[in-house]
């Protein structure tokens, strides 16, 4: 009986030596993480107290490295309360054999305990302390819990914590799947974080690993052809920056959540990183203090794909820090579909109605061409596709500015104007700010209408097709086939941001390029800086080009000539007139050969044709002194051979002519 009551005495003070056992916090700082469509991590961001520690389920974690561990560090930890007494037992056989101290026999769960306190097994009271608090965390927590703060938890060297952080940057990827060779070595580490790097010790890193794919082959968790070829694996040279991508999404996610571990995305991991790629290696290209953004959306869902907001992202290079998806910048002639889609569907136009494209005052606005010339009567098809202005504002003066407003506050992307004045004509030439994003909206309200989708605005399918047959045939740059992809492109005035934007049957996508200071960038251009990107992007997506939709049932297929007469123009339509040169030499014809004599007939003469002085001569690019109102040159060739002369006039025109001059 005496010996019963002590036992239960002993089991009573030992339960209650267990149940007092102080148990510090189990929570720790993580990492925020943002996540791509797939829960792949995006971008990382240090944890409070500045380590690397993300937070893990066991979901997230390749089932072939948990079976690893537990059959390497702990395989009874499924069955012991906390402490296995056959590995403690083993290890002091062990130890007694060796003289010293060669195992611990420490548990999963005793491990845990050590993360939790931070403390190191110095002694045999600290050991007991281990043993103390493993068996509390048994009592409180399932198996599965403290096994996740493991995950969690373990070092893997430096500000390196838990095997998420861990698997990326070893192996620049999650730890949901891993192979054999790679889970081997994330298991074999944290007993020797720094001692067993591969890239400060390959030699203890490999031994490590093996050790561990032998007793993993030995649980029958692999086989022995996986062991061999897992063992014979190259080691990570060193270990990876932690991911950084999507920069500005995730900047704003993480401030508009700071205290949320976990933030989803839409975004496709794969296709934002190609993407990336594709940015920075078009960046040597650009001009001095260019960025650059980049949208591509689901046209079926409207989820965003990639979004990156800058050239360089987070950095103080061309403005890397700012946003560009998100800033108000003018559209240039990307505004141009619209107005005519809506001109066809208000049943004022089709896109064979002819305009008149020649100077043209609307009410005090005379907009110009980009190039300074007029092309008479066109078709709306072919005004569009040569993103002509004087066509666009003479549509948009039939349909309205209002109405174009509407459709764009409809999508989401509201232009924004000087004053909150309500935008006028010339808002069809890009007189207002809107920003890629919202223009992304508007132009997947136009791509999905053209499929038949509902429409929440103020084009049917019908004119949405017929804005996607014309664009689908724009001119596309140099080196670049584009057929299947409807897009347009803008430059803004002044130079001062080239857009392009196009869909297929699947995606859209869109490009913006300039200065984020909102400087001039002479040259920059959406059809030769902007588009050929929109289509490397293209080349990108999925495995060929989606189809664009084919014509509704309703569509109007018919020439100029078969349309009914209130079709067949728009506004008055006078005929074609070659417009004059702006300058222009009369003499000498081009290539001429000009036999000069003795004296007064050994000089050349050059007349202007057309132009307005005051007028500067070159002759091989060297000014030649001379009156500036005079329309004739006069000079004397010093020998014979091949001469250029230039004339230019206040504006900044010029003209040249390049002769062969012989003296008799």
């Amino acid at each position: 009986m005496l010996g019963l009551a002590a036992i239960a005495a002993g089991w009573v003070g030992f339960d209650r030596w267990v149940a007092t056992a102080p148990v510090p916090g189990l929570g720790a700082p993580v990492s925020a993480v943002v996540t791509d469509r797939d829960g792949a991590a995006l971008r990382v961001f240090l944890a409070a107290d500045d380590r690397w520690r993300l937070p893990v389920a066991l979901r997230q974690v390749d089932p072939g490295y948990l079976e690893m561990l537990i059959a390497y560090e702990d395989k009874r930890f499924r069955r012991h309360p906390g402490v296995d007494p056959l590995a403690i037992g083993r290890a002091a056989l062990r130890n007694a054999a060796a003289g010293r101290v060669t195992s611990g026999g420490s548990t999963l769960s005793m491990q845990v305990a050590r993360l939790l306190t931070g403390e190191p097994t110095r002694d045999l009271r600290s050991k007991l302390e281990q043993v103390r608090l493993a068996l509390a965390l048994e009592r409180r927590l399932s198996k599965d819990e403290i096994l996740e703060i493991y995950l969690q938890r373990a070092p893997f060297g430096g500000n390196i914590e838990g095997v998420r952080a861990a698997a990326i940057s070893y192996f620049g990827k999650d730890a949901r799947r891993l192979s054999a060779a790679e889970a081997a070595l994330l298991v074999a580490l944290p007993q020797a974080p720094e001692a067993r790097r591969p890239d400060r010790d390959p030699a203890a890193a490999r031994a490590a690993r093996a050790r561990v794919l032998a007793r993993a082959e030995a649980a029958g968790v692999i086989d022995a052809q996986t062991r061999a070829r897992a063992a014979a694996a190259p080691l990570p040279d060193g270990r990876l920056p932690l991911p950084d991508h999507a920069w500005h999404l995730a900047q704003r996610l993480h401030r508009a959540a700071p205290g949320q571990p976990t933030l989803a995305t839409t975004l496709d991991g794969d296709l934002q990183r190609a993407a990336e790629a594709l940015l920075s290696r078009a960046a040597p290209g650009l001009p001095p203090g260019v960025s650059a953004a980049a949208m591509v959306q689901d046209l079926a869902s409207g989820e965003t794909l990639v979004r990156i907001g800058a050239l360089h992202p987070g950095q103080d290079r061309r403005g890397g820090f700012v946003d560009m998806t998100r800033a108000l910048r003018s559209p240039g002639s990307t505004l141009k579909p619209f107005v005519y889609g809506l001109a066809f569907a208000r049943g004022v136009a089709h896109p064979e109605t002819v305009v008149d494209d020649a100077p043209r005052d609307f009410r005090g606005y005379r907009p110009e061409n980009f190039d300074g010339t007029w092309s008479g009567p066109v078709s709306l098809r072919t005004a569009l596709q040569r993103s002509l202005n004087l066509p666009a504002v003479a549509v948009l003066d039939e349909v309205g500015p209002g109405r174009l407003t509407a459709f764009l506050r409809a999508t989401g992307a509201a232009p924004v104007t000087a004053g909150g004045r309500p935008p006028g004509l010339a808002l069809a030439l890009g007189g207002a700010g809107v920003s890629l994003e919202s223009l992304m909206g508007a132009y997947g309200e136009l791509a999905r209408a053209a499929q038949g989708a509902p429409s929440t605005a103020l084009i049917d399918r019908r004119s949405a097709w017929y804005v996607t047959d014309i664009l689908r045939d724009a001119p596309v740059p140099r080196a670049v086939a584009g057929r299947e992809i409807a897009f347009k492109t803008g430059t803004s005035y002044g130079y001062r941001d080239a857009w392009a934007i196009g869909y297929d049957g699947r995606h859209l996508v869109g490009v913006w390029l300039g200065r984020p200071d909102g400087g001039s960038v002479p040259g920059l251009s959406g059809l030769e800086r902007a588009a050929p990107i929109l289509f490397g992007l293209f080349d990108r997506l999925a495995p060929g080009r989606a189809p664009l939709p084919p014509a509704p049932p309703d569509a109007l297929l018919l020439g100029h000539g078969a349309l009914p007469a209130a079709l067949q123009r728009l506004g008055p339509v006078r005929p074609a007139v070659p417009q004059a040169p702006l300058l222009s030499l009369a003499y000498p014809p081009e290539g001429a050969r000009l036999v000069l004599g003795p004296g007064r007939a050994g000089r050349l003469v050059a007349k202007i044709d057309a132009g307005q002085g005051p007028f500067t001569w070159l002759v091989d690019g060297r000014v030649i002194p001379w009156n500036a109102q005079a329309r004739s040159l006069v000079w004397e060739p010093p020998g014979d051979g091949y001469v250029t002369i230039t004339v230019l006039d206040a504006q900044g025109h010029a003209a040249r002519r390049t002769v062969l001059v012989q003296r008799r």
